[in-house]
């Protein structure tokens, strides 16, 4: 620090001068030369103003009192009014010396600019209207990209939010951290999931969490998928599911398939294939949408199906009996039926007498 009594001060340079009869320090700018009196001291200086370009900011701790008209405020004694404890973010403009008590925190800094297709998660450090909008300390909101972000020291950068890209045949599954409404105007209590399938990039809301991406089961001829409610809802083709139900979701109804948050996959079932020279004996068939317990069904070829949840092959897929002019089939019958010819009776014998198929 310079104790000369003549200080050449530079063009923007400044310095502080403590007038030890009063112990009031001010500031003189330059261009100038300035002579130090006796009962005067040099505090600190000479040093360059502060420049901020355009496109940059700063950040003033301990900033000057102002009036409405931009004048810095002064006590009785004559000494510059600090807001301590306090910042001030301050934007392009002509070049300033810092007052006694002010300090420049970092450095002069560019703008943040928030690219396409990301958002920066901001909190509120106190109570403001930011954009024409009302928050309160703690309450977070998204400002979302392309843009360029203007600092406020009453508002907190927390994160970088990045999009999350929705692919055809995708979702993502979402979670509220809390009660809020969504983009499509519904209300999302706490805990709740559920699934985005808009295609494109989606930026999750500040009070959502992506848990994570649900692709979707490709259906097809050979093909079905197997589902069973974990609670009771409606599906996506409008039918009441009850907890525990289960049903096949086929390319009959649809060409793919995303599970819903209430629907857990069970499995993928293959189609059944029966020529004409094969059959089988479905146990426990369902029939119009019922489950017929302790029944048999019999289902000859050419045919093609899918095994309902539920249902079983008995003994799998069978070839059909040819028997010669020579040839016959001793049978017995299991429970009570009509055939071409007779009725029979449990535990009824019968010959069957080629040639035929049987």
């Amino acid at each position: 620090m310079s104790t000369a009594a003549v200080i050449r001060i530079k063009p923007y340079f400044y310095i502080h001068v403590l007038d030890n009869n009063t112990n009031v320090t001010r500031v003189e700018v330059g261009p100038q030369t300035f002579t130090r009196q006796d009962h005067e001291k040099l505090v600190s200086g000479p040093d360059a103003m502060i420049m901020v370009p355009p496109r940059h900011y700063c950040i003033i701790q301990n900033p000057v009192q102002r009036d409405s008209k931009g004048n810095v405020l002064r006590d009785s004694a004559g000494q510059i009014k600090n807001r301590h404890g306090d910042e001030e973010v301050r934007f392009e403009q002509e070049p300033f010396p810092l007052y006694p008590g002010e300090k420049l925190f970092g450095k002069v800094s560019p703008l943040q600019v928030v690219a396409p297709n990301t958002a920066l998660k901001l909190r509120a450090t106190r109570d403001l209207v930011y954009k024409g909008t009302k928050y309160i300390a703690g309450d977070e909101w998204l400002f979302k990209g392309p843009n360029t972000y203007v600092p406020q020291v009453e508002v907190q950068v927390v994160e970088i939010v990045q999009a999350r890209v929705i692919k055809p045949l995708q979702a993502l599954r979402l979670r509220a951290k809390k009660q809020f409404t969504d983009a499509n105007g519904t209300v999302r209590k706490a805990g709740e999931e559920y699934l985005n399938k808009d295609i494109g990039a989606y930026i999750p809301n500040v009070d959502e969490e992506v848990t994570e991406t649900v692709n979707a089961y490709v259906l097809t001829e050979k093909k079905a998928l197997a589902l069973r409610a974990k609670q009771t809802f409606t599906d996506n083709f409008g039918k009441l599911r009850k907890a525990g139900e289960e049903w096949l979701v086929t390319i009959k109804d649809a060409e793919s398939h995303i599970p819903d948050i209430s629907e857990q996959v069970v499995g993928e079932v293959p189609v059944t294939i029966l020529s004409s020279r094969e059959y089988c004996v479905i146990i426990d068939p369902v029939v119009d949408g019922k489950h017929l317990l302790g029944t048999r069904e019999l289902r000859k070829g050419e045919v093609s199906f899918f095994l309902k949840p539920g249902e079983k092959l008995e003994a799998g897929i069978q070839k059909v009996h040819v028997l010669e002019s020579e040839e016959a089939l001793l049978l017995r019958a299991r429970e009570l039926y009509a055939d071409k010819t007779e009725t029979r009776r449990p535990g009824d014998r019968w010959m069957i007498y080629g040639p035929c198929d049987y």
